[in-house]
């Protein structure tokens, strides 16, 4: 009898373990079709990839699948470092570039709930030194033929929600060219050594490129909102995704560096290219902390900490009974916030074919994600009201709200051009496996 109630303890005891295991992580689907899932058709997914690796375009990825909550598809492939021979591994850590945004919009609504934020408000509010800026309108010298810069001054001054959706006036200065894109490559707005704080000085100093509020133009913004979480809430933004977000939702492997020998031995890397013999520039090290941390797209992650991220949002700004926001919130997030009449800072052609705001494929943006408006003027499958953005070094992600679906892709390829056709082709596969 002694014996037997020792096995049973030791029973209850790995089962209580296991639980505790699994609550920390996130269900397994034991198998795809269980979730409305074809596994023959999620397969499609594994031959292209590693297809990719085999012939050298990509050095290798993390994919995973979920559907109603549960992982349906998880694979790694190909090289962390093809160089050093590193294999990939599913706790690869990956620079996710632009899916820092949703992060910082989250921590934005979030002191946002707590009143210490009110989006329709001028961003002068919170940063003073926003409170005067001027428009960079260039226009031709009739009597020289010379294209000068003329400072305007806009019809209103750009709210916290403009920076949020992108209607800032503030721009990107590697996209396109401009006399004030050059005045943002003059003063550096990229160095990695400089704060938050000293980012903003400098454009607070710089025409905007256009009037708030009136053309959609991929941005700073978030490095701008990114300032004021740290006015606001009084701690290094560092420190508020750390506390308020990551440690919440148990993310165990993201944020602005990659700490410990452990973690860095994790770290996937692009690989060299063979043209240049080089790795590409502008890919940031990781192991060092920097002092830039830039809410536009300075954070590392992986697929498991980037799933549980998502998951929160797919269930309204909950995960493991822990809420950062409340549905409300999520829900006003992830809506549209493109006014009518607006002016897209891109050609057409390029509005087709890159994830943003455009009237003929249906695609508007909310605060943090573009967002899939009309289903039937997308090239791509997809329901109504999906959201999705994507990272420069090669990763994406897309939530399906009325499908209960998450799908994410974590690379560290070059060039950058792979990340559209990577993202188009995995809709593709994931949506053809749909068997419910």
């Amino acid at each position: 009898m002694k014996i037997i109630k020792q096995i049973m303890l030791v029973t209850l005891f790995v089962i209580l373990i296991t639980s505790m295991a699994s609550a920390q992580g996130i269900p397994q689907a034991k198998n795809p079709e269980k979730v409305g899932l074809s596994k023959e058709r999620l397969q499609r997914i594994s031959a292209w990839i590693q297809g990719d690796v085999d012939k050298g375009v990509v050095p290798g990825a993390v994919v995973m699948v979920l559907r109603k909550g549960k992982i349906a598809y998880y694979e790694a492939f190909g090289y962390q470092d093809r160089e050093k021979k590193i294999p990939m591994t599913r706790d690869s850590i990956f620079r996710i570039a632009s899916m820092t945004k949703p992060f910082t919009s989250l921590a934005i609504m979030i002191l946002a709930e707590e009143g210490k934020i009110q989006l329709p408000l001028p961003v002068s509010r919170y940063l003073p030194e926003f409170k005067d800026l001027k428009v960079g309108i260039e226009k031709k010298d009739p009597a020289t033929g010379k294209t000068e810069l003329i400072l305007e001054t806009p019809t209103r001054e750009m709210t916290v929600l403009d920076l949020l959706r992108h209607t800032s006036g503030l721009t990107y200065s590697f996209m396109g060219k401009s006399m004030v894109k050059d005045r943002y490559n003059e003063v550096k707005v990229f160095d990695r050594d400089q704060t938050n704080a000293e980012l903003v000085a400098k454009l607070s100093k710089l025409p905007l490129q256009n009037y708030p509020g009136t053309t959609w133009d991929y941005s700073m913004s978030y490095d701008v909102l990114a300032r004021i979480v740290e006015v606001t809430s009084g701690v290094e933004f560092d420190t508020f995704i750390a506390e308020r977000i990551a440690k919440p939702l148990k993310l165990a492997d993201t944020g602005f560096w990659v700490e410990g020998v452990e973690r860095q031995a994790r770290i996937a890397e692009p690989q060299i290219n063979p043209a240049t013999g080089q790795r590409p520039p502008m890919i940031p090290d990781v192991t060092k902390k920097p002092k830039w941390m830039s809410g536009g797209g300075g954070l590392v992650s992986t697929a498991q900490d980037y799933a549980r991220f998502c998951l929160m949002f797919l269930n309204g700004g909950v995960l493991d009974k822990v809420r950062l926001a409340s549905r409300k919130t999520v829900e006003h997030m992830t809506s549209n916030h493109i006014p009518p009449g607006y002016k897209s800072a891109y050609p057409i052609q390029m509005q087709m074919a890159w994830p943003s705001p455009s009237l003929e494929t249906g695609q508007g943006f909310g605060l943090g994600f573009a967002i899939n408006c009309e289903p039937g003027l997308s090239p791509l499958p997809g329901s109504k009201g999906d959201y999705y953005w994507t990272g420069i070094y090669g990763t994406s992600f897309w939530i399906d709200p009325k499908e209960q679906l998450i799908a994410i892709m974590m690379n560290q390829a070059a060039p950058s051009t792979l990340m559209i056709p990577y993202q188009y082709r995995m809709r593709h596969f994931v949506y053809g496996a749909i068997s419910d």
